[in-house]
């Protein structure tokens, strides 16, 4: 009997039958088979893994099963980034809060503080008060009966030394956290504009292109409309301002500084802006409006002449008119 070698598929080997004849439906189910082709002895080892990797269900973890989709995500969450500690936070809110004071200071509204007892009784001294920045960007200039607050336009506060701030102060100051800490600006009521002419003599009061001033409702109780210094006529130049605190016997305005440039008056280039509240202490909190003695008619010199302008300038074309038509009827032909 002749022994065949093994093809190496390990399959059991067919059982000899009697006579070495090979049996017909053994040889055809043989021929009908393609022929495999050799395996290295490692390849039976990998496809029994294989086989098993098939038949057993993934085990949590593994990539591409639904325990492991759902553990990525559960690791996911754990894994996160932590929220920022507050006092790591702190820095960042602290910054962004200064920032928007320095601009709301710079550019909307400062917190001034009064010195002195000149604009008593409407502000009294240590109030604060806000002061509105933000229309001057947008061309408005100051008006009759407005409380403003301008820089020192020089030589007015040198009889008043002022205190040096401290560097606290001056930070505080800077960002608009405080008053401002340099005590170089004053607060006074604005009383004439460029092109009015402003007086007072004797016991007053005060005129303004003719039109006299009642101010019982905002000057000192006691006080006269000129105090101790009687001025003017004074023609006020364009662009500047004539100012007087609401305290005439303890002011010095511009009614004391007419010695200096601008004949005691301020330019409108000096100005930081008008008080319009008082802020501070609570119990006085209050705006600052303008005075109804300000809007009587005929106080605006430019609006008194309007009438008179525009008559005259309606008046000239028919003047013209008659005295050409005049001409005519007189020249025959």
């Amino acid at each position: 009997m002749a022994v065949g070698a093994r093809s190496g598929t390990e399959e059991p080997e067919e059982p000899a039958h009697s006579g070495d004849t090979p049996q017909p439906a053994a040889s055809s189910a043989h021929q009908s088979q393609p022929q495999s082709r050799s395996r290295t002895p490692a390849e039976p080892r990998a496809e029994a893994q294989r086989s098993v990797s098939l038949d057993k269900p993934g085990s949590p973890g593994e990539p591409g099963t639904p325990d492991a989709a759902a553990g990525e995500g559960t690791s996911g969450v754990k894994k996160g980034k932590k929220p920022r500690a507050f006092w790591k936070e702190l820095p960042i809110l602290i910054g962004i809060a200064l920032l928007l004071a320095l601009l709301i200071k710079t550019f909307l509204v400062q917190a001034f503080s009064i010195p002195s007892d000149s604009m008593q009784d409407t502000l009294q001294r240590g109030d604060r008060v806000l002061v509105d920045k933000l229309t001057p960007w947008f061309g408005s200039k100051p008006q009759r009966g407005e409380v403003v607050v301008f820089h020192d336009p020089g030589g007015w506060l040198n009889e008043t030394p002022t205190p040096e701030p401290n560097p606290v102060q001056k930070v505080l100051s800077f960002i608009g956290l405080m008053p401002s800490a340099e005590e170089k600006d004053l607060i006074k009521r604005v009383i004439a504009v460029g092109g009015d002419t402003v007086e007072c003599h004797g016991s007053g009061p005060v005129m303004v292109n003719g039109k006299a001033l009642k101010e019982d409702s905002y000057i000192f109780p006691g006080a006269t409309p000129c105090g101790d210094r009687a001025f003017g006529p004074i023609h006020v130049p364009e662009g500047r301002i004539w100012v007087m605190g609401d305290h005439r016997d303890d002011s010095l305005d511009s009614r004391y500084h007419q010695n200096l440039e601008g004949n005691g008056t301020v330019s409108e280039d000096e100005v930081v802006g008008r008080a319009f509240t008082i802020a501070w202490p609570v119990n006085r909190w209050s705006t600052l409006p303008v005075p109804d003695t300000f809007d009587q008619p005929g106080i605006d010199k430019a609006m008194a002449a309007a009438p008179a302008a525009l008559g005259l300038a309606g008046a000239v074309p028919i003047v013209l008119w008659r005295r050409r038509r005049l001409t005519g009827s007189r020249n025959p032909g």
